[in-house]
């Protein structure tokens, strides 16, 4: 028996590491040995270009893969360039030796040299489901083939071996199975088919299998028999390295419902790519409708990244900013440094070049959409816009710039959604401020209070039905120059100077009634006072400071033991005829007078979508005064 040789590595402990460390999941020795089949190929396929003698035709190209179940082999056979006994010494016998990175360095001049492997562990990977591996090969114009073979991490040999066709044929003998581990899955045709489909469905040769297949029997065509049939299981040319001349909208959109599993045609799809120190193709999709999942914690975010048509990782999330998450889609790159598994960047700069151009592409589609064709971008804006006002809001409004732009709210005037530019353009000559409301529901907002004197004005109100709205508003703080105000802020500074000055005026005539409710509502309100939006309803809730009555609903909505106040201002229709009730008790009786206000606050309270501190005491009061 021919002895062993020992790894050339400094230690046994490497290649364990490598087999049981350096992979996260096991499927993924099967990538990895086709990828390396495919350099082989590769390599063959170069030496035809230069070399007259050399007579193969495409059809001599391609990878097999064989499963045996009862002797719990699988068996990778490609039609490459193929390994002398030297070759199967250097490559596989010393651990990160790459024959691959050797052939690329030294074949830079050739166009389109597109070799995968890079850092020569790939096959080692064979061993997280193998305990022994044979690999027999015969090299390009040898005479003869050898054996590579190990079954352990103590060394290997090689031996003369037959083999007729130039090329390699790797054979892997299973483990056994194990209570944590199921080894025979990768038997299956049906796995071994899915797991080609999701990392191998691009290598540019065929890769083959025999499948088992079902027909009517010949002698009763109401049943079934089995057969063996040889199918090529991957696709081979991806869409995104075609041109865009070759492609129309009914091929991408069927190319997304299959590779993202979704039952309806994207909305936009940007297909681009990018030449310089990071060179790539991106095929992105903005989908018609949310995910089920999409507003929970449980939703990743990313594009699926390939390098040189072998996906590396299922989800990139370092590819899309937050804001953007929506969007589906993949990134090619035959420029990423790779890590020796495949599955990790070295360099994260090559990933934000690729994120800052993609992120352009996406605002720039969503630009395109909102000017030439607003059902549509309506239709994305209901899906996404909880996702476009948290990006505003988001890392103390990093992006805010990049989206302000495509907001949309509801407009008092238009009844339909605007965007800010529209609203701005049709702002009257003197207006400062740019004016919302915040409520549950249009309908909601529509019945407020304090909308009246903006509305009186004649300036157009947007309305936020969105938690997220007032936050993200408040971060971007204003629009091509105008700031934003809410209607119940404490000061809408709509008002002439002669409204001020009557305001000025009741204020001061009525300041010990106000003072009274002041104090008859504690701790309840800062202060009352005599209000200048009111002009049909008695009375209403507005806010001092920077957090409003809205934001203190959604901030107490929030699981925490925090709870938080905005400073309460309640103010008094001085020309309702409850202000004339008011300033009679006020010198006739006062206890009722107390009563009154505790009803009006409670009153406002109902109007904001606020709780009443004690509902029972509310009704007693209201039935008390009614007698």
């Amino acid at each position: 028996m021919m002895a062993k040789k020992a790894f050339k590595s400094e230690s046994k402990r490497l290649l364990e590491l490598m087999i049981n460390s350096i992979y996260t999941h096991k499927e993924i020795f099967l990538r990895e040995l086709i990828s390396n089949a495919s350099d082989a190929t590769d390599k063959l396929y170069y030496r035809t270009l230069s070399d007259e003698n050399l007579s193969f035709s495409k059809d001599d190209f391609y990878i097999r893969i064989d499963a045996d179940k009862e002797k719990r082999t699988l068996t990778i056979t490609d039609t490459g360039i193929g390994m002398t006994k030297e070759e199967l010494e250097e490559n596989l016998g010393t651990i990160a030796k790459s024959g691959s990175l050797k052939f690329k360095t030294e074949n830079e001049k050739i166009e389109d040299v597109d070799i995968i492997g890079q850092f020569g562990v790939g096959f080692y990977s064979a061993f997280m489901v193998a305990d022994r591996v044979t690999v027999t090969s015969r090299a390009l114009d040898a005479d003869s083939a050898y054996c590579w073979e190990a079954e352990d991490t103590e060394g290997y040999t090689v031996t003369p071996a037959e083999k007729d066709a130039v090329g390699t044929e790797i054979v892997l003998y299973l483990k056994e199975n194990t209570e944590d581990e199921n080894y025979d899955e990768f038997l299956d045709e049906y796995r071994l088919r899915a797991i080609v489909k999701k990392y191998s469905d691009y290598i540019h040769y065929p890769i083959l299998m025999e499948v088992t297949k079902y027909r009517p029997k010949e002698d009763n065509k109401e049943e079934t028999e089995e057969y063996k049939e040889v199918e090529t299981l991957n696709s081979m040319i991806p869409i995104w390295k075609k041109a865009k001349s070759e492609l129309d909208e009914a091929t991408y959109n069927s190319f997304y419902k299959d590779k993202f599993f979704d039952f309806e045609d994207p909305l936009a799809t940007i297909h681009t790519s990018a030449e310089g120190l990071t060179s790539y193709t991106a095929l992105l999709y903005i989908p018609a409708h949310a995910p089920y999942d999409f507003y929970t914690k449980d939703f990743e975010k990313g594009l699926q990244l390939y390098a040189n048509g072998v996906m590396i990782m299922e989800k990139c999330g370092e590819l899309l900013p937050e804001c953007f998450r929506f969007v589906k889609g993949l990134v090619d790159s035959a420029d990423l440094s790779l890590n020796i598994s495949r599955e990790i960047l070295q360099h994260d700069r090559q990933l934000k070049s690729i994120a800052s151009h993609l992120q352009k592409k996406i605002k720039a589609e969503l630009t395109s959409m909102l000017k030439n064709d607003r059902e549509k971008y309506e239709k994305f804006y209901q899906n996404f816009s909880r996702q476009i006002k948290f990006g505003v809001y988001d890392n103390f409004g990093r992006d805010k710039d990049l989206l302000s732009d495509l907001l949309m709210y509801y407009s008092s005037d238009e009844k339909k959604m605007v965007t800010l530019s529209e609203y701005v353009s049709r702002m009257k000559e003197d207006q400062k401020y740019i004016y919302y409301a915040c409520g549950e529901s249009i309908e909601k907002i529509e019945k407020l209070p304090q909308t009246e004197l903006v509305a009186d004005k004649g300036c157009e109100i947007l309305y936020f039905t969105d938690e997220v709205d007032e936050f993200a508003i408040q971060m971007l703080a204003e629009f091509e120059g105008k700031t934003f105000k809410s209607v119940s802020a404490g000061d809408l500074d709509i008002e002439t100077e002669d409204e001020k000055k009557e305001n000025e005026k009741k204020k001061e005539e009525n300041k010990d009634l106000f003072l009274f409710m002041t104090d008859a509502l504690s701790e309840k309100v800062k202060e009352v006072r005599a209000s200048s939006r009111l002009k049909s309803h008695p009375v209403c809730l507005t806010s001092d400071g920077a957090l409003s009555l809205e934001m203190e609903k959604v901030l107490n909505a929030m699981p925490n033991d925090q709870k938080v106040k905005a400073e309460r201002i309640l103010e008094i229709n001085v020309n309702h005829p409850i202000f004339e009730k008011l300033t009679a008790l006020l010198s006739g009786d006062k206890d009722k007078l107390k009563q009154y206000a505790g009803v009006l606050y409670d009153c406002a309270l109902l109007i904001e979508g606020l709780p009443i501190e004690d509902p029972v005491a509310y009704t007693n009061a209201i039935c008390e005064l009614m007698k």
